[in-house]
């Protein structure tokens, strides 16, 4: 869960050798979201190798692995400690599940596939609706950078719906099955993000009621550009950023050297190098190799050089061959719009936006970012932004061990917050910890 995000975590994929149209085998037939006797919901999601992630509405969630006789056990969150959970299935075709001793059914969501096109391109996608004949409320599942599967690994694909919202999810290009090649180019992306939201709506037929757009990580830059395109009646997007993709490495480096102890001097110094290294990223690897090589010199034996990290000047500093990076650039070029400044974009929007962030999230730091929103919420526009204090990328609480952390759970109230606004289009009550900052009404 701690993997790199945006821009570093695909540098992670491809650095592992990872292919940027991956996808996983073919999910379990366990795969889905399960009624529980108790009432509540679990939904059992494809992981790693031949093992499956349970996650419960409530946030809490485990890596299961399968044992003898059929029988499951589960590690906590992303640990690998027992936290005492046995699950067992039915044979496929019953759709049973016993977990934790409680006896549950998976829920008959239905499906449509589907295959649309934008800009030339062939994008595959899936909505999966709540059973019945019932308008409902529909989000439009925006990508952040990973190279994966969303068609797979999606796991709000069956979450929402089990809960009454419809979900749309496809492969953004380049990715699973769709066509075309990945990019980070926001503007062609948020134009088949609404390709999608059209098909989404052209799927639902009848059934349609509100349709918007979630968004995670990179998305949250995309999903308010779609969204100024075709009608939309909301917005969520979840650990995004409102500054531009620069100033989310820069920040990131501040944060994570703050948050190490170290004096104000020394981050200014770290500020340099980082700002060095990302010269280099942003000219695709083809310039500013003499000022990062100064750089290197001046303070690569200091103590404090090992830690300077952010989203992605790290990357470049753990090459220090310049020859090497060079080398490198045919991979990367993925059209990044290094300078893009979202507020014009925000500033501009009408329909109501939920903005999720997390207090101590490194890959996407939201101190500037929850700032920027209330200024807009200040501004009388339809913003409301939900600031998890302890929460990191992806909404995650977690545990700190030897400098390391380690994702335990969802934040409380997290995946109940997301079907709310789009059902409802604003907040009601608590949800966890979470400080709700909203527009008088």
């Amino acid at each position: 869960m701690n993997g790199l995000a945006r821009y570093g975590f695909a540098l992670a994929a491809l650095l592992a050798g990872a292919s940027l149209a991956y996808a996983r085998n073919a999910p379990d037939c366990h795969v889905g979201s399960y009624r529980l006797a108790s009432g509540g919901l679990v939904d059992i999601a494809p992981s790693d190798d031949d093992t499956l992630r349970w996650r419960q509405f409530n946030g809490a969630t485990g890596k299961l692995h399968p044992g003898k006789d059929g029988v499951w056990t589960s590690t906590y969150g992303w640990t690998d400690r027992s936290d005492g959970m046995v699950v067992s299935f039915s044979a496929c075709a019953a759709g049973r599940i016993t977990f934790g001793g409680i006896q549950g059914r998976r829920i008959a969501l239905e499906v449509k596939e589907a295959k649309f096109e934008s800009h030339g391109t062939t994008l595959a996608g899936r909505l999966v609706m709540p059973p019945g004949q019932a308008r409902v409320p529909i989000v439009v599942l925006v990508h952040g950078s990973e190279p994966d599967s969303a068609l797979t690994d999606y796991y709000l694909q069956r979450m929402l719906p089990a809960e009454g919202v419809g979900a749309f999810v496809y492969d953004k290009r380049g990715t699973g099955i769709s066509g075309g090649h990945y990019t980070q180019d926001f503007e062609l992306l948020a134009d088949d993000a609404v390709a999608a939201l059209a098909e989404a709506r052209a799927l639902a037929g009848a059934r349609r009621g509100r349709v918007g757009y979630q968004a995670g990580s990179e998305g949250g830059w995309v999903a308010p550009i779609a969204a100024g395109r075709t009608p939309v009646d909301f917005v969520i997007v979840c650990f995004g950023l409102a500054v531009s993709v620069i100033d989310e490495d820069q920040e990131g480096v501040e944060l994570q050297m703050r948050e190490k102890g170290y004096p104000p001097e020394v981050i200014a110094r770290a500020l340099e190098v980082a700002s060095a290294a990302e010269a280099v990223v942003e000219s695709d690897f083809q310039s500013g190799f003499p000022q990062l090589d100064e750089m290197k010199a001046k303070y690569g034996s200091a103590p404090w050089y090992k830690d300077v990290h952010g989203d992605f000047a790290f990357f470049v500093l753990q090459h220090p061959d310049d020859a090497e990076l060079r080398a490198l650039a045919p991979q990367f070029d993925w059209h990044t719009p290094f300078r893009y400044d979202p507020m014009p974009t925000l500033r501009a929007g009408r329909v109501p936006q939920l903005w999720i962030l997390g207090g101590e999230d490194y890959e996407a730091p939201s101190a500037e970012t929850s700032r920027r929103i209330k200024s807009l919420i200040d501004d009388g526009l339809p913003f409301t932004l939900a600031l998890y204090p302890r929460a990191e990328h992806g909404i995650t609480l977690f545990e700190t061990r030897a400098g390391a952390r380690t994702s335990t759970r969802y934040a409380s109230g997290y995946f109940r917050m997301i079907r709310d606004f789009a059902r409802d289009g604003r907040l009601q009550g608590s949800y966890g910890d979470a400080e709700v900052t909203t527009a008088a009404r």
